[in-house]
């Protein structure tokens, strides 16, 4: 607003000097001097200090933004993409599989999608049915999908940490009509075999075990290995088909099926692409989960619409990381806030400066690390990111600030219609003015990040969810001007001068760790079930020195009944391990307010803090693998580190 009443008045001054006759050189000079004056000199010096990288970032958006029209007009799919990549590349190497140095030219990929494509369609699959993926990261689990893709079918992509009811209400919810798992995850299928239905077809890729198998289950490999490699390509209506499910976690509880369209796909993958200028003599290795957006879209993307190299690793090693970048050659890594963490505490070696690693991309590296991680690894750019599945507000740090995920202009704001706006901290309740609208942040101030939907427009569309209900609470109406609607992110961020963006909290009941966005109101319900009906509060608390939030219990005991270690075995059956609280916290009975709901505000703000309550306190021993009495003594070895979560 400041500069805005510069620029005003200062106009208002040159139009008066031009009525009293001042000549037009003496009166551009005055009308300088008044509008520096006036407070135009911050304007100047944030134009100094980011118009290289707004002009950057401008390009960027400006060739994503002809690309996908231009894939618009020609009515084109990722699977069409990927065909001119293999044209190109046909005999360049497109995935490696380091578990067992597997390499996998472009070729070969796409006769194993033909060979998905045609025994899906000869099993009775038509364009629109949707088939559930539940297997570990390899190179197969692209060619599967890839190959649902040419046929029309959109893949549900399950998380292979899943168990149980979570595992059953995700393959409900996307109405498979069947699942492909891997042999590695028979027994977790096995489990909720019974609440599949009875017309649900089950088939396992990689080994196959008769006998620890859901029955009726057919072995996958044989089949696609007599099935025609010949090319299939299902007609499209064009960029805004569905492409397949990715599940995220959210207010509602369990996970939701966030819809992945072709035009999302690509814009995701061109914006890694040319964001952080990628070429395709570059070799990516990513250790990060192919049900998630980051590694199946932002990394494998980067190979099947631009011919790099993709090394996949089925999870993530610390003491490995580096030997497989040299091993492989890579060039880009991928990482989340806890992966440079880990990295960080393993014991120097040769191989983490032998590599040949000059970008890293990814999201939640912590300011604390960033300069000791690009300093001690010797990376040259660090790629951060912030953008869910789902939204379409993405922003990214192009220019390498510490600590920042992204930024929006300070001098045209309106060419990517992203604000931070004022809620309320305690509901996160959208703060309106006496107009209705809402309030935007000024530099300095914490808010909410939206991004106004456009439909018509595929970088500013909002798809949602297979839920229509959890669509529409992602949905404000009324927030820049009078019947508009913004996608509302769920996340709290915070704008400097210069509009660099930063992280602050993650809003509602999900937080984040170990990269992943674990459900407050999921656990709640699991453990409540699990403890028969008891009044649990789940929340996250923040651990001096660690990435994201630890998950904590507070249980209901009013008669001290409660068994840590027969707690700790349930959970382990019921919850991933990522989920499973940290701390827990036994207490007489659990804050209500009038209408029965959960109050944790007192809990958050005690953390797990023992000398705040005469409750008894338990902590997760990774080592042991048990829960441990958590006294004041443990206490302070975990807030100094010395003690790994």
């Amino acid at each position: 607003m400041q500069l805005i009443g510069a620029y005003t008045f200062s106009l208002g001054s040159l139009g008066l000097m031009r009525f009293l006759g001042v000549p037009w050189s003496w009166s551009l000079v005055a009308t300088l001097g008044v509008y520096i004056g006036s407070g135009g000199w911050r304007y100047l010096r944030i134009l100094f200090k980011t118009a290289s990288r707004d002009l950057f970032g401008l390009s960027v958006l400006l060739r994503v933004k002809w690309e996908l029209r231009r894939h618009q007009r020609s009515k084109t799919s990722i699977p069409g993409i990927f065909q001119e990549t293999v044209r190109r590349h046909s005999d360049k190497v497109a995935l490696i599989y380091e578990t067992t140095d597997e390499r996998w030219t472009f070729r070969q990929l796409d006769e194993y999608a033909n060979a998905v494509a045609n025994f899906l369609t000869q099993r009775g699959f038509r364009q629109g049915d949707v088939v559930a993926l539940f297997m570990e990261s390899r190179p197969q689990y692209v060619g599967l999908w890839l190959g649902m893709a040419k046929a029309g079918i959109q893949a549900a992509l399950i998380n292979f940490n899943l168990r149980l009811d979570s595992l059953a209400h995700c393959l409900a919810s996307s109405e498979s009509k069947a699942v492909i798992f891997g042999g590695e995850l028979s027994k977790a299928l096995a489990e909720v075999n019974g609440l599949l239905g009875k017309n649900m077809l089950k088939f396992c890729s990689g080994d196959f075990d008769p006998g620890v198998a859901p029955p009726g289950s057919e072995h996958l490999d044989p089949l696609l290995a007599a099935a025609s490699k010949s090319p299939v390509l299902c007609p499209t209506k064009g960029f805004s088909d569905r492409l397949f499910y990715i599940y995220t976690s959210g207010t509602t509880g369990l996970p939701k099926a966030a819809i992945v369209v072709q035009s999302r796909y690509y814009r995701i993958a061109a914006f890694g692409q040319y964001a952080f200028r990628m070429h395709q003599d570059d070799i990516l290795y990513t250790s990060l989960p192919l049900y998630h957006s980051a590694g199946n879209i932002m990394g494998v993307g980067q190979c099947l619409l631009y011919g790099l190299t993709v090394v996949i690793r089925k999870k993530f090693s610390a003491s490995r990381f580096w030997d497989d970048c040299v091993k492989y050659n890579c060039t880009v890594i991928q990482y989340i806030g806890e992966v440079c963490r880990y990295l960080l505490n393993q014991p120097v070696r040769d191989a983490e400066i032998q590599h040949r690693v000059r970008l890293a991309v990814g999201n939640g590296l912590r300011p604390v690390i960033w300069e000791e991680f690009t300093r001690r690894f010797h990376i040259k750019q660090i790629g951060e990111f912030y953008g869910a599945t789902e939204c379409n507000c993405s922003i990214a740090n192009l220019d390498g600030k510490v600590g920042a995920c992204g930024f929006n202009s300070r001098i045209l704001p309106n060419v990517y219609p992203i604000r931070l706006v004022k809620v309320n901290e305690d509901t996160m309740e959208l703060i309106r003015d006496a107009h209705g609208l809402c309030i935007p942040c000024r530099p300095g101030e914490p808010g909410l990040l939206v991004g106004r939907i456009n439909q018509h427009d595929p970088l500013r569309r909002f798809d949602g969810y297979v839920n229509e209900t959890a669509t529409n609470k992602k949905i404000a109406l009324n927030v820049f001007q009078k019947g508009d609607s913004v996608y509302l992110s769920g996340d709290v961020l915070v704008m400097d001068e210069l509009g660099y963006m930063y992280f602050k909290d993650r809003s509602g009941d999900t937080f984040r760790w170990r990269g992943e966005n674990v459900s407050t109101t999921e656990v709640e319900g699991i453990l409540s079930r699990v403890l028969c009906q008891t009044d649990v509060a789940v929340y996250g608390v923040e651990v001096p020195g660690v990435e994201g939030k630890a998950g904590m219990a507070a249980i209901a005991d009013p008669k001290g009944r409660m068994s840590p270690s027969v707690l700790y075995q349930e959970l382990q059956k019921a919850l991933p391990s990522y989920a499973r609280p940290i701390f827990l916290r036994f207490l007489p009975q659990v804050d209500k307010t009038g209408t029965f709901k959960i109050q944790k505000t007192r809990l958050q703000k005690e953390g797990f803090d023992p000398r705040h309550t005469s409750d008894h306190m338990y902590f997760l021993d990774a080592k042991q693998g048990c829960y441990i009495p958590l006294d004041e003594r443990l206490f302070g070895i975990i807030e100094t580190g010395k003690i790994s979560l």
